[in-house]
């Protein structure tokens, strides 16, 4: 009897070592003290049920001596099944925590539980998938400013060296080209600076009401100035259209979609921009002769480091986010249209012409 109690407490400690089953029958529990309460009153049952047959049963000839022993450690082992499974999302937080200290953020933990362990470990789930996309835009944020920063530099670097050393004159073409990777310096860190203001919260708008026709003229003034050979066609509707907005703001968003156009647009093109009256809103749209948007990427475009499919020029993919974000502080909304017979791609801006009250 005293050698099959000590088998008995030796597999115990060797089930320990090797690892318990993961046993989870009380799952569907939807309380932690409810679960401990059966937890304990399993325990005693089957110690109380052990302790019986062993002075009850003769047929067992364990005896009254190993009897107390032996319910114990089955017990021990009964009980060390049950609270495994339920602390098992606990130990898995453990591990997938001592993982994200390292840097991997893809583990997650297994939660088939009701209770107040399986609502941790789901908000713990979240909060991995979370810390695991701020962790890939910030990989992809530093991979993309890279790229972005190493053309203009290389590019501006070579220029400069060719005239130090003579080998180009600063004649009206090499200073044109200068200024033209500077600005598109300049560009990327306005994105870079519009993107810590929308990651920072809200930003006040001064607002005004303002004519649109005049502003759209001068967006594809300046949009034509940068030399590519695209055409500008303006329409608003009715001539004296005007909305109430933060016109800093809208130049941020008719640049960027301007931008865009522009450089989708095939040589010669027409890029068309017209400003409609909708009732209490006005739609404002930009319209190009390129290869359009997909329409597998239609709500992917407006998200931050996301670039179309047919895009093949680089790019930060910050521009649509931006714009997006500056249409939805004035209350209003940016989508791809439908697409335009001739093809190419559309982009309309709704926003209301007139600031609701407590705005």
């Amino acid at each position: 009897m005293r050698a099959r109690a000590g088998a008995l407490a030796d597999g115990a400690r060797t089930a320990a070592r090797r690892g318990w089953p993961d046993v989870r029958p009380l799952d569907p529990v939807h309380s932690l003290k409810t679960k401990l309460a059966l937890l304990v009153a399993a325990s005693v049952t089957v110690a109380s049920l052990l302790v019986w047959a062993g002075l009850r049963m003769d047929w067992l000839r364990i005896g009254p001596r190993y009897t107390l022993p032996i319910a114990i450690v089955i017990t021990l082992v009964f009980t060390q099944l049950l609270a495994r499974g339920m602390t098992s999302p606990l130990r898995e937080m453990t591990a997938a925590a001592r993982a994200m200290a390292t840097g991997d953020y893809s583990r997650r933990v297994r939660s088939t539980s009701n209770d107040e362990v399986g609502e941790l470990a789901d908000a713990f789930n979240r909060m991995a998938q979370d810390l695991e996309a701020v962790d890939r835009e910030r990989r992809e944020l530093v991979a993309n400013v890279s790229h972005e920063l190493r053309t203009p530099v290389s590019a501006l670097h070579a220029v400069m060296e060719n005239l130090v050393d003579g080998v180009t004159e600063p004649d009206h073409g090499t200073l044109s080209t200068a200024l033209a990777q500077t600005e598109r310096l300049g560009r990327l860190v306005e994105q870079l600076l519009d993107l810590s203001r929308l990651d920072a919260g809200a930003v006040s708008l001064d607002r005004e009401e303002l004519a649109l026709e005049p502003f759209l003229e001068q967006a594809t003034r300046a949009m034509s100035m940068t030399g590519r050979d695209v055409r500008y066609a303006v329409d608003v509707d009715p001539p004296g259209l005007a909305v109430d907005v933060d016109s800093a703001r809208l130049h941020q968003v008719v640049a960027n979609l301007l931008d865009n156009a522009s450089r989708h647009s095939p040589p010669g093109g027409t890029v068309r921009v017209s400003a409609h009256a909708a009732g209490a809103v006005v739609r404002i749209s930009v319209q190009d002769e390129g290869p359009g948007i997909a329409d597998a990427d239609r709500e992917r475009v407006f998200e931050r480091f996301q670039r179309g499919s047919a895009r093949t020029d680089g790019g930060t993919g910050l521009g649509l986010a931006i714009a997006r974000w500056a249409v939805q502080l004035h209350g209003g909304t940016i989508r791809v249209g439908p697409t335009p017979p001739g093809g190419g791609c559309r982009i309309d801006v709704h926003l209301p012409r007139e600031v609701a009250p407590g705005r």
